[in-house]
Formats: structure tokens, C-alpha cells, sequence
């Protein structure tokens, strides 16, 4: 599916679901067509590795949300849609912020990628907290790649168990981006580390909190890998 049909079918979903909820065609008579197009836009979006912030997989599913209170005019509905959609069709239109490339890590990649697919499918907090373990999983395998104990000193001194990837990056990051011209790298690195290690352990998880772990911590593989070389032109 090439970007100009992805976005088609997602204006044919979103303009779909503000019709029948603003006085348009009745459910039954565009249910059928509306799942087939979800299905198809599920499909490519997981092939792409985005996120699908789509939970409504028949309109009676929209009805169900629509009709439970807070949505009561149809201009509400039209803007509650919109906001919905709008992140998604830009992202199609610009391209993801922070696109993931393999490191040549095996297992750092094949983390990466299930997570990414984890949360494209995700749709409920005990899903979204699956993600967070798996960018956790993520980080001890980069951390247990990366780090070196020798070249990579604790910053208090005090040895990491084989979990404690946070501790070990931080070493990691103190020792790469050294120096005051990296200053303002150490501290994106170091800020990425500190909201993925957040994040992962959040237990009302959320869509959006499940999405900015999960590019917190491809952040984080992604300068392990440019400053161990991993990146660099061949």
C-alpha cells in the first residue's frame, strides 16, 4: 500500500465515522465496508511498525464510545475524530520522528522490533504495559552489549546486577559523549534513559505513555549505536 492510499483509507475511516454519528447513514449500512478498510490500514500500519492509536474496530464499537456521555454533540464527535487522526495522517504524510534502523545487535533488534509491533496491536493498559517490559528487555540487551566493565566505570562506584541496565548505560554515556562538546548529547542521552526507565514501570499504562517509552528507548539504542561506531559509513 503506497502512502497516498494509506492516507485515502484513512480519510475514508475518519470521514466514515463522522457520518454516522452526526446524523449521516445508519451503522448496519457502512459497518462492512468500514471493517474492511480497518483491516487493511491495521495491516500496513503494522508492516510499518506504527502504532495504531485506532481502537474502534467496527463503528459499533464507535457507537459504544460516542453514546457514553461526554460526546453528546455531534460537533464534540467531529472534533474527539479529528484529534484522533490528525497525529496519525501527519505522521504518514512526514514520516515517523524517529526512525528505527537495525544495529547489527541481533537481539537489541529483534527486541526493538517486537515491541514496535507489540504496540501497534496493543489496546488495553495490560498490553501497553507488555511494551514496557519489552523496552526494558530492550535496554538490558543494548546495556549487555554496549557497556564494558573495564572501559565503562560505575559512576558511584558500585557493581550492577545483570538487570540494572540504567546504571550501566549511564557509565556508558559518561565515558562516550565525555568532554563539554558533548555536553548537550550526554543530556538528551541521559534524559531518553531516565523517561524509558520511567515509563516502563508505570502501571496504569496508557496508549500515549506505551508510545514515548517505546521511542524514549529506540532514542537510546539508536546513540549506543552511533557512538559505538555502529552507524558509521562503511
Amino acid at each position: 500500500m503506497t502512502d497516498a492510499e494509506l492516507l485515502q483509507a484513512l480519510e475514508s475511516l475518519r470521514n466514515t465515522m463522522i457520518s454516522v454519528a452526526t446524523g449521516g447513514p445508519r451503522i448496519e449500512n457502512e459497518d462492512g465496508k468500514y471493517q474492511e478498510t480497518y483491516n487493511l490500514v491495521d495491516a500496513e500500519l503494522r508492516f510499518r511498525g506504527i502504532a495504531n492509536p485506532l481502537q474502534y474496530r467496527s463503528l459499533w464499537d464507535w457507537y459504544g464510545r460516542w453514546s457514553s456521555g461526554d460526546l453528546g454533540s455531534y460537533q464534540s464527535r467531529r472534533t474527539f475524530i479529528r484529534k484522533v487522526f490528525a497525529p496519525l495522517i501527519a505522521t504518514i504524510r512526514d514520516g515517523p520522528a524517529s526512525p528505527f534502523s537495525p544495529t547489527g545487535w541481533e537481539r537489541v533488534d529483534r527486541t526493538v522490533g517486537e515491541l514496535r509491533h507489540r504496540l501497534a496491536s496493543a489496546a488495553n493498559p495490560e498490553q501497553y504495559q507488555a511494551v514496557g517490559l519489552l523496552c526494558r528487555e530492550a535496554l538490558i540487551s543494548v546495556a549487555e552489549t554496549a557497556y564494558v566493565a573495564e572501559r565503562h566505570p560505575i559512576l558511584d562506584g558500585v557493581a550492577p546486577s545483570p538487570t540494572d541496565a540504567k546504571r550501566r548505560l549511564e557509565a556508558f554515556i559518561a565515558v562516550e559523549l565525555a568532554g563539554g562538546a558533548n555536553d548537550q548529547a550526554r543530556k538528551h542521552a541521559r534524559s531518553a534513559l531516565d523517561l524509558a526507565v520511567t515509563l516502563q514501570h508505570k502501571r496504569t499504562a496508557s496508549f500515549r505513555e506505551a508510545a514515548l517509552c517505546a521511542e524514549a528507548t529506540t532514542s537510546v539504542i539508536n546513540i549506543a549505536a552511533i557512538v559505538s561506531g555502529r552507524r558509521d559509513p562503511a
